[in-house]
């Protein structure tokens, strides 16, 4: 039985005409909490003993018994085949981003499915991954379901009342298909999202930073397998959120793994055993380092035993040897923080706070190198692995009770259409704040174009093919124009969640089609990681191969055209400067295969000298026939008064 936090006499909670109340949810990778606000105070919904933290594992037994939590954490050991944890790694991931994890997660991934989801955007990769767990066939979508029944659940016994809505927290990298996809969960597990809000947002709500608070934060959020970094503008009760960096394989679990192998190393040499630990002893070896990292924070040094296969083993550890090990991992957190606090163009001084979110953070050597860079302590009052759902909770609060705090997220990843020659165009740039509504007009290509292909991408590469395809859909009935003559204004709107919503309308006709881009498949948080890192690295090279598709782009543009003007007027060229012509377009047409842009847009510039004189006739006979049988005063050669 969970403990009752609501008594008679205390101020009502949050909660609908129906009764349902409003909580706030930590949905994590590896535990998830659930909290609730009253009067702006927040607090964590625990059990009978004591403990907020529910691990996010389930376990599938026989029949439709389904257990979650530590009860099914504990089947990890008889049942194996019966659990799954770490489901949020999935989330809005298609069957082939599985496929190529399937080696080293914990999942048994159905190869067989090929359900491809909406039709507008799944059948790249497969559609939904779906995975085979003890005779059942589930979604990422289904098994967080059951965490947050439990979540629900939990505090619904906590409360002695129905809860029928939440604010459900994100990583700061969460695509617009894993958002999709939390939503998706929600309402499965019968709860209405009142908001999605970004992690670090939550946690900076925690501290009370949009009461009376000014100026920029930081959030230094470093997990058991994620790092995240996000820089926060705090003005007038208003959340911006202008950067967001981090490494989604990067977090405690390094450190264990550090540890371990030293144990491992040290153990081998004791024994005289050079044979390959097995996986289990592996697993054992992990556990002894983490026990060992907890126990460094408050003592100096100590002695721990490895006992493997009934053959014990002594490692000494002190404090110094153990911030050895952690200063790659804690370096790297230090650089990905600068990274972030150039992308926002300020320096450390100018921070005012410092948030410390995530269990990793309790580690001495991290908060004091984390001090050292910004110059100040961090803020570290409220439990690092709490503070994301209490926040969470003062968010529900917020929006049930008509007090909402404005809160500016930012989009993870630029969002664009593709446009000839496989380029991407970006509409909304990364880390623009949302909500969002952003507009650009595009043209066609070719005379008497009466459709377009509207492809929605999203990143930071410079081409389609480096970038992930988000929707597809067409616009029809355009009027046959000469190219470039139509005008199709394509809007890009993110709501506050970060979902999106892509419409084109052509000017002319007013004829408008539209798609909310809802994924069966999403990027992960390593992939999101991974874009970001490959558009720094590869820049150069992208806006080179950008520049010489575009030069291919227009001088094929330039020869189409001027086909067609020789094709109607072919009488008003002499055979010398047909050659002339001939011989220029002979000459782009062999430059295109190659690579070199600048002798492409030289001979497209050397066309148009050629073709100039052609060019001018053209245009001389067509105001004549447009003057014809006209007198001089009914022609209008300026405007009028």
């Amino acid at each position: 039985m969970l403990l009752q936090i609501h008594e008679p006499g205390e101020t009502p909670l949050p909660h609908e005409a129906d009764g349902s109340f409003a909580i706030g949810i930590d949905l994590g990778t590896t535990n998830s909490v659930a909290a609730i606000a009253r009067d702006g105070k927040p607090e964590a919904l625990r059990d009978e003993a004591g403990q907020a933290l529910v691990p996010s594992v389930v376990s599938y037994l026989d029949g439709d018994l389904v257990e979650v939590g530590e009860s099914a954490r504990r089947h990890l050991a008889d049942r194996p085949d019966t659990v799954v944890s770490s489901i949020k790694r999935l989330m809005g991931r298609g069957v082939a981003d599985v496929k190529k994890l399937a080696g080293v997660l914990p999942f048994e991934v159905d190869a067989g499915d090929s359900n491809a989801g909406d039709g507008q955007v799944g059948e790249s990769r497969g559609g939904m991954v779906r995975l085979k767990i003890n005779g059942r066939r589930l979604t990422p979508v289904e098994i967080s379901a059951d965490v947050l029944r439990e979540m629900k659940a939990r505090a619904e016994r906590a409360l002695g009342r129905e809860v029928g809505r939440a604010v459900i927290t994100v990583p700061a990298y969460f695509d617009d298909p894993a958002r999709v996809a939390t939503k998706d969960a929600a309402r499965l597990a019968g709860l209405e999202v009142l908001r999605l809000v970004n992690e670090p947002t939550a946690a900076a709500l925690a501290y009370g930073l949009d009461k009376g608070a000014e100026g920029l934060y930081a959030v230094y959020d470093l997990g058991g397998g994620t790092f995240d970094i996000s820089l926060l503008r705090l003005e007038k009760g208003v959340f911006q959120v202008l950067a967001t960096g981090g490494d989604s394989a990067l977090g405690g679990d390094d450190i264990d793994h550090a540890v371990a192998e030293r144990f491992l190393a040290e153990r081998a040499a004791q024994l005289k055993d050079a044979r390959k630990p097995t996986a289990s002893e592996v697993k054992l070896a992990l556990q002894a380092a983490r026990r060992t990292k907890e126990e460094l924070t408050n003592m100096t040094a100590g002695e721990w035993t490895l006992d493997l296969g009934g053959k014990p083993t002594r490692h000494r550890l002190d404090v110094a040897t153990l911030e050895g090990l952690m200063a790659p991992f804690v370096a790297r957190t230090v650089h990905l923080v600068r990274n972030v606090l150039d992308d926002a163009g300020v320096t450390p001084a100018a921070i005012k706070g410092v948030v410390l979110v995530g269990g990793s953070t309790r580690i001495p050597m991290v908060r004091r190198e984390v001090a050292r860079l910004f110059g100040r302590e961090p803020l570290a009052d409220i439990n690092p692995d709490e503070v994301v759902a209490l926040g969470a909770a003062l968010q529900a609060e917020a929006l049930t009770s008509g007090s909402d705090t404005l809160l500016l997220d930012v989009t993870p990843l630029s969002l664009g259409i593709e446009t000839m020659g496989g380029i991407v165009e970006k509409v909304i740039e990364r880390n623009t704040p949302i909500p969002v509504a952003k507009a650009q007009e595009f043209t066609t290509y070719q005379d008497g174009q009466n459709g377009m292909v509207i492809h929605v991408v999203q990143g930071e590469r410079e081409t389609v093919d480096l970038c992930r395809s988000l929707a597809r859909f067409e616009l029809l009935g355009i009027p046959p124009m000469t190219a470039g003559a139509a005008r199709v204004r394509v809007t890009f709107t993110v709501d506050a969640d970060g979902l999106l919503t892509v419409s084109a309308r052509e000017s002319t006709t007013r004829v408008e089609q539209r798609v909310e881009v809802k994924p069966s498949y999403g990027l992960g948080e390593d992939e999101m990681a991974d874009m970001l890192r490959a558009s720094m690295e590869n820049a150069r090279d992208d806006m080179e191969r950008r520049l010489l598709i575009e030069a291919r782009v227009e001088a094929r543009r330039v020869l189409l055209a001027l086909d067609a003007a020789i094709k109607a007027d072919q009488p008003l060229l002499a055979a010398d400067e047909l050659a002339a012509i001939r011989g220029q377009t002979g000459r782009i047409e062999s430059l295109l295969s190659g690579g070199d842009r600048h002798a492409i847009n030289d001979a497209v510039e050397d066309l148009d000298k050629v073709s100039r004189p052609f060019a001018q006739r053209r245009m001389d006979r067509a105001m004549q026939a447009a003057l014809a049988g006209r007198r001089v005063d009914e022609v209008e050669v300026g405007p009028k008064n």
